[in-house]
């Protein structure tokens, strides 16, 4: 299947950009249920989804170009070593999560903002998802982490993982501060469980 490159933007449509050359190949679906994707939305101003995921299409950096609204891009993350996730300031609309090692090339876009995700192929891991015994597990994790080596693994032999616009590469530090969530903010969020 054939790549196709989607644009995208925040709700404000101030921040958009295109995923480039996407397609089932060079990515995975997945919906999560865990509690920080959740508290993640909440905390950007955004609805808590449960009891529904939050949708993302798990790919590398480089298939990723902002081109309009860049100085609305900002990132906050749980913890000082946690994941980074990147939102718009203007509206707060959550955008992607990536880890904090750009050579690990890793991008998780949230599908909810494409006006069309069918390209993406359909979703193939579930995480976190509520069990019979009421404990939490995955669906589809195997091949979602095959992914993830697969498309991480050649963008650092090649060098890909270099076309990232989250990360400044002469420091290695994301283009914008991370502001850390305090553990009251976090706790103030009064998720229910789920």
């Amino acid at each position: 299947m054939a790549g196709v490159d989607l644009p995208f933007a925040c709700d404000c449509n101030v921040l958009r950009g295109t995923l480039l050359d996407v397609s089932p190949r060079n990515g995975n679906r997945t919906d999560c249920y865990c509690h920080d994707c959740r508290s993640a939305e909440v905390f950007a101003g955004q609805p808590d989804p449960a009891p529904g995921p939050v949708g993302i299409f798990q790919t590398t950096p480089d298939r990723v170009r902002f081109d309009a609204g860049l100085d609305q891009l900002a990132v906050f993350s749980f913890s000082e070593t946690g994941i980074l996730r990147w939102q718009a300031q203007c509206c707060g609309a959550t955008l992607f999560n990536t880890l904090r090692r750009p050579k690990i090339a890793f991008a998780a876009f949230r599908t909810d903002r494409l006006s069309d995700d069918s390209p993406l192929g359909p979703v193939v891991t579930r995480a976190f998802v509520r069990k019979a015994n009421g404990k939490r597990g995955h669906e589809g994790f195997g091949r979602s982490l095959l992914g993830l080596v697969s498309n991480a693994g050649p963008a650092l032999i090649t060098g890909r993982w270099k076309k990232t616009p989250f990360f400044d590469l002469q420091t290695g530090t994301p283009v914008r501060e991370v502001y850390v969530v305090s553990a009251a903010e976090r706790a103030a969020l009064d998720l229910p469980k789920r």
